[in-house]
């Protein structure tokens, strides 16, 4: 006696086979190469999502929101890596619709005060960039630089940051890889003192001698933003510290990055499990 089977594999032989009754026989002059081509691509692709398999994701391009108004010059910006990654992307897309919203109801709020008053109104502005500063096996690292005006003399820029550990498939920080930030702050606080002073002599044409004055004074890098960075996408070479205007100068001299590469000090304030992800010897 015959059994019959029911597997899965019957309904697709069955496809297969209808689908190759359906192709033109090889001998048939009028197809071409590229037709068939196509058709092999496609009835491929058919079968195998008849069989469960999941098609391999588009590549990730980077995403740009702008739009200017009387009210508000908008722009918010991601590479392709962050958008590449959930999370991420769903965390800026809220943080942008949420500055959207907000910028334009301070613009809104200050036309109309503007107008009240017999004041011109300046419109507004809010940009975001976000950039890769370092994209491993191990880390994604990504800077932001934030742009606000509204309406006075001159406008501000911030920054942060982000990092996302991929073997974790989580947000992190720089602090969460340290040992402590105290003794993170040891490592690299007089290297990074001396590398300050001399980025502030090449911007005033001088050497920088310490004083009363808070410009030629040190200022704390643990409370700056604290950027890893990559120059060959393997491992984390460098910790840029980022410093935004007034803090390290006055606002003409404008942002200061001190890149720091790692060394034997900052590694070994480097929590042991996150030690091969950076450079530098122990």
């Amino acid at each position: 006696m015959l059994r019959r089977h029911r597997g899965k594999a019957g309904p697709l032989l069955g496809l297969a086979l209808l689908l190759g009754a359906c192709s033109p026989s090889p001998n048939d002059e009028t197809a071409s190469s590229a037709g068939d081509s196509g058709n092999d691509v496609a009835t491929a692709n058919f079968v195998n999502r008849m069989a469960g398999e999941e098609l391999p994701a588009p590549p990730a391009k980077p995403f740009q929101q702008s739009e200017k108004t009387g009210l508000l010059e908008f722009l918010y910006a991601w590479p392709a890596q962050a958008a590449a990654v959930p999370p991420i992307d769903a965390k800026f897309r809220e943080d942008m619709e949420t500055g959207k919203a907000d910028a334009l109801k301070m613009a809104a709020q200050d036309r109309k005060s503007a107008q009240q008053s017999g004041f011109p109104f300046h419109a507004h502005s809010l940009e975001t960039r976000w950039t890769v500063a370092a994209d491993t096996p191990r880390f994604l690292s990504l800077q932001s630089s934030r742009y606000t005006y509204t309406g006075g003399a001159h406008g501000m820029t911030g920054y942060d940051t982000l990092l996302w550990d991929k073997a974790r498939k989580r947000e992190t920080s720089i602090r969460a890889v340290m040992t402590s930030p105290d003794a993170f702050a040891a490592a690299i606080h007089d290297r990074f003192c001396d590398a300050l002073d001399k980025a502030r002599a090449k911007k005033r044409g001088g050497p920088v001698l310490r004083g009363d004055d808070p410009f030629t004074q040190c200022v704390d890098p643990m409370k700056e933003v604290l950027v890893p960075v990559s120059s060959d996408g393997k491992l984390i070479d460098a910790i840029k510290v980022v410093i935004g205007p007034y803090d390290a100068g006055p606002y003409s001299e404008g942002s200061y990055e001190v890149p720091l590469p790692v060394d034997a000090a900052m590694r070994k304030a480097i929590r042991t499990e996150y030690q091969d992800a950076f450079t530098g010897t122990p």
